[in-house]
């Protein structure tokens, strides 16, 4: 199960290395396994984010995201994407770009870090919606509940996430504008880049997510419908066509699954440069990263993790919440990649151990033969 799950990300892995060994020496190795090591730790969020969404989709699908899914994610977000934002940054031609990478890494570093804050204005808006959204809904499992109970009350207002995201851009944005005022006027223009990128988020997030969530809940509307369709057939021996709309809805949550990939590679593409400036090297570590968080990810659905520890989603979306503080604050501030990986690791290895002490007490409790539980949060029954 585990080499059939993860053998495409160990041949990825071994191809990978060997042409680091063969592009720039042993030096070049270490290089690319930093790089690999770094963007797992600040992708495994994702990886259990994408489990969630995956596992509403057949086996199909879950091929599709291992195959098409990452070409788009190695190939688009982390070679492509450092060379269009250099690109279009710069006013360059993707072919000047491409060239400014080999021949001037310096500066091709350079226009990257320039091109920041739009690219962390519209990751953090993008990744703090898909936290609002979690964090104000009411759900019957509830993992700190101090702070998820009262919040999830406050979620009945409608589109309080859309406030709150406009607010915290607002924020961000004013923050951005105060520094430039106190220092001469250097950063003016990035304020108004600052918002334009964040609104962008915010819209790609509502188009997308909306599309994925009408076309999801169609879904499920269609399958009890069949279902009830299927039980009368059976009984007048008639045979049912198959349902179109579940083509659709999975083609759009796939779509959902590939934006929101794009968003969490945002903050390993950057941190990359802190690392190298050799174009070559970033793709091969974060490329080899991005198919052990595919892997991981379908690991996840086919073992079925997500249920048995049910606090690992709440650690997870708590890790993009932080990632997208983290991404709005280095619009003005600059935050080391180690501190940006661990915060996600930590939160998501506390919910894992919460989710472990649930299940044993669960456990002693049933072995006891008590009353039925009633989650308590954090790790809590009662």
């Amino acid at each position: 199960m585990l080499l059939k799950t993860f053998g495409w990300s160990f041949a990825v892995t071994a191809l990978g290395l060997v042409a680091a060994v063969f592009y720039g020496g042993w030096q070049a190795l270490g290089v690319v396994a930093i790089l690999t090591v770094l963007e797992i730790s600040l992708s495994f969020d994702n990886a259990v984010i994408n489990a969630g969404i995956l596992k509403k989709m057949n086996a199909f699908w879950q091929k599709i995201f291992l195959t098409i899914g990452v070409l788009i994610a190695v190939f688009g977000m982390r070679l492509v994407f450092p060379v269009v934002i250099v690109a279009i940054s710069a006013k360059l031609g993707p072919i000047e770009a491409v060239d400014l990478s080999f021949n001037d890494p310096d500066r091709y570093q350079q226009l990257v870090t320039d091109a920041h804050p739009s690219i962390a204005a519209f990751g953090g808006m993008f990744l703090l919606m898909i936290f609002l959204d979690f964090i104000f809904e009411d759900r019957d499992i509830q993992w700190l509940r101090w702070i998820e109970r009262p919040l999830s009350k406050l979620g009945k207002v409608d589109m309080l996430s859309v406030c709150v995201a406009l607010i915290v851009l607002l924020v961000a944005a004013l923050t951005v504008a105060t520094h430039a005022h106190q220092h001469g006027g250097v950063h003016a223009d990035k304020t108004s880049t600052v918002l334009l990128a964040g609104v962008a988020g915010l819209i790609t997030y509502l188009v997308v997510g909306g599309l994925s969530g009408f076309f999801e809940n169609k879904l499920e509307e269609e399958e009890e419908r069949e279902h009830e369709a299927e039980e009368e057939a059976k009984k007048s021996g008639k045979n049912l066509a198959p349902v179109v709309l579940a083509g659709k809805a999975a083609f759009f949550m796939f779509l959902y699954l590939e934006v929101l990939d794009a968003s969490f590679s945002f903050d390993g593409v950057i941190g990359a440069f802190a690392i190298t400036n050799e174009i070559v090297l970033m793709a091969l570590g974060l490329g080899i990263g991005a198919m052990y968080v595919r892997s991981l990810t379908v690991y996840l659905v086919r073992q079925g993790t997500l249920d048995d520890y049910v606090y690992l989603e709440h650690g997870a979306h708590y890790a993009i919440g932080a990632l997208s503080v983290i991404l709005l604050v280095t619009i003005q501030y600059e935050i080391n990649e180690i501190i940006t990986g661990l915060v996600g690791v930590v939160l998501i290895a506390w919910s894992f151990w919460s989710s472990v002490r649930r299940n044993k007490k669960i456990a002693a409790v049933g072995e006891e033969g008590g009353s039925p539980l009633v989650d308590a949060g954090d790790g809590g029954v009662r």
